[in-house]
């Protein structure tokens, strides 16, 4: 077992669609390390390769929203990123609405989680961007969350 697999295996992660706004454009993408940093104030945090598409949007924002997806939502995952925003609209036929300062929340998210960017740094090959949280909902309660799995979810670089 590689050491990317073992990671996964035993550091489980959620998968969420991290969203954004640049003007009037959206986009999102599909991330699984997302983390609570902070208690007081309420810090979220998402790390996201500086090449994606939606790190340009949070970039012009300043804002971003962690969606939650369920388990039985992965084809919404696959859906969010496996293509490019630069190339395709993501949330052509997808249902969704805005979060208090407009960015877009997906309506069949478990819950969801604007956040303003307070910081960010860089990490590899990724940047740790870190936001506080200004909106949230439970949009489903008792609905488990989808959970990353090395082996049957988009999977990547062995290492």
């Amino acid at each position: 077992m590689g050491l990317q697999k073992i990671i996964t295996t035993y550091i489980p992660q959620g998968v969420f669609i991290v969203t954004s706004k640049m003007n009037d454009k959206i986009n999102g993408m599909t991330a699984a390390w997302v983390s609570q940093v902070s208690f007081r104030p309420r810090l979220l945090a998402v790390a996201i390769a500086p090449q994606r598409y939606t790190y340009e949007f949070i970039k012009s924002s300043g804002l971003f929203c962690i969606n939650t997806l369920s388990r039985d939502q992965i084809d919404l995952a696959k859906h969010f990123g496996f293509k490019s925003g630069r190339s395709v609209n993501k949330f052509e036929n997808i249902p969704y609405t805005y979060s208090l300062n407009g960015c877009p929340v997906l309506k069949d998210a478990i819950a969801y989680f604007e956040c303003h960017v307070v910081g960010e740094c860089q990490a590899g090959d990724h940047m740790i961007v870190i936001g506080e949280v200004t909106d949230h909902q439970v949009l489903k309660e008792g609905v488990e969350p989808l959970i990353f799995k090395w082996d049957d979810f988009f999977g990547g670089v062995e290492g």
